[in-house]
């Protein structure tokens, strides 16, 4: 491309020199001849005046004084009446071009000039004329390197950004060149890394809060088999174990379709939620990982609170602060719900050292953990899950740690009976005219009544 436009310039400009400056040439050639022919005619009209006047006047003519006064002229003049003549200046011209007058005293002159003077003088004036359009030619052809490169560097350095983009670097360089359209797609590329950068964010945080969120039912899932697999010779454990396995399983496949709905960016459907339900769950569904740990999880507060959310999001929510008190915390985990004010809480406590001052404003953050084998996901995914559903997730006490997720209650809205329309003043009736008495009707005989 660089070649292409620089070989299309200078065939541009070597096009217009030659078809402005051959005729210039010529031109320039004809009229420096024509300016020497004037000058020599000049010169010899006003020699020719002088030779009028001396005769006129019975003066000698001199040649000595007219090689003085013209030099590098050849002069010839016949006087009049056979009375001779006189030369002056040079006679060994070469191309010599002359120009002849006849006075009033009819006394004729020829002057005459070396024409290869003027020769010389077109070659040098051509010779100038080629001299600047090779010049043109050349900053033609050094234009053509600069804006060349101008124009291809960018497209280089556009073709480099669109390949670290298609590498998954998606950071936007930034870079303008002055050219419009060249930053029109500069703008566009950066535009598109920052949209590829934001779905690859999307995609990593999808499969961060898949492999958390799916980690903690399979964990539960695998205790119960284990479980089911040792009591393989009690019916009625085995029983128990195979029913909770299936509840496992039916959170798994709610945490599955939480996750796509987040993908779709689609707001799950509310419904009432019973955290009499949610809470005996979890503590069925870790109750074998605290046997395990030798310690115990409980459930504390009031009964039948229902709250307006989506079940598989507060069941998340519950199960990962669970997870986080077995994991980083100690003594017994407690689980507890109650109504305050107009919120539904439930708050999940433990007996660990808590969580440290220095991280707790942050303790919601992403990459942000108070145990050094977490990664920092599990806290951040629950609050989202929480806000989701309208409510929110907080830390209300660092040590011992608890935590607490504010749920709207599912109460029916009264609705506002409206205000009754105050009732026109309703025009009074005239009075109606009396009327005139009917006469009595017979009463019926005995027996016609029954008709």
């Amino acid at each position: 491309m660089r070649r292409r436009l620089l070989l299309s310039m200078v065939a541009v400009v070597t096009v217009a020199v030659i078809l402005l400056g051959l005729p210039l040439i010529v031109v320039v050639g004809e009229l420096i001849h024509d300016e020497a022919t004037q000058q020599l005619y000049r010169e010899t009209n006003s020699l020719t005046a002088e030779v009028d006047q001396r005769l006129e006047h019975g003066q000698a003519l001199l040649p000595a004084e007219i090689s003085e006064a013209y030099p590098a002229r050849h002069v010839v003049v016949v006087l009049p009446g056979n009375r001779g003549t006189v030369t002056a200046g040079p006679s060994d011209l070469l191309e010599p071009i002359a120009v002849t007058l006849r006075g009033k005293s009819t006394a004729q002159v020829t002057m005459s000039m070396d024409g290869t003077a003027v020769d010389r003088s077109v070659a040098s004036t051509r010779l100038t004329i080629g001299g600047l359009a090779l010049l043109a030619i050349g900053v033609a052809a050094g234009l053509g390197v600069w804006q060349a490169r101008r124009l291809t560097l960018p497209l280089i350095d556009l073709a480099i950004t669109a390949e670290r983009l298609g590498s998954g670097s998606t950071r936007p360089r930034g870079h303008r060149y002055g050219v419009p359209e060249l930053d029109l797609v500069a703008r566009v590329l950066d535009h598109s890394a920052n949209k590829v950068g934001h779905l690859l964010r999307s995609e990593r945080e999808f499969a961060t809060e898949a492999s958390h969120q799916l980690r903690t039912p399979l964990t539960a899932m695998s205790m119960r088999l284990e479980e089911l697999i040792a009591s393989a010779d009690e019916p009625a454990v085995v029983r128990e174990e195979g029913t909770a396995a299936l509840a496992q399983t039916e959170r798994l496949a709610d945490v599955v379709e939480h996750l796509l709905s987040r993908a779709r960016r689609t707001r799950s459907r509310q419904y009432s939620v019973a955290m009499d339900d949610i809470l005996e769950q979890q503590v069925d569904g870790w109750a074998p990982a605290f046997r395990r740990a030798n310690r115990e999880i409980v459930v504390t507060g009031q009964h039948g609170l229902v709250a307006r959310a989506t079940p598989g999001g507060v069941t998340q929510v519950v199960s990962t602060l669970v997870e986080n008190a077995l994991v980083h915390g100690k003594g017994t985990v407690t689980l507890k719900a109650e109504r305050i004010g107009k919120s539904i809480v439930v708050e999940v406590a433990d007996e660990g050292a808590g969580v440290p001052e220095k991280i707790a404003p942050r303790i919601f953050e992403r990459r942000v953990s108070g145990g050094g084998e977490g990664l920092g996901v599990g806290l951040a995914i629950a609050r989202d899950l929480a806000e989701g559903d309208g409510g929110r997730l907080e830390l209300v006490r660092n040590r011992p740690p608890a935590f607490a997720m504010f749920l709207l209650p599912d109460e029916p809205e009264e609705p506002e009976e409206p205000d009754e329309p105050e009732k026109p003043d309703e025009p009074e009736e005239p009075d109606e005219p009396d009327e005139p008495d009917e006469p009595d009707e017979p009463e019926p005989e005995a027996g016609a009544a029954g008709r």
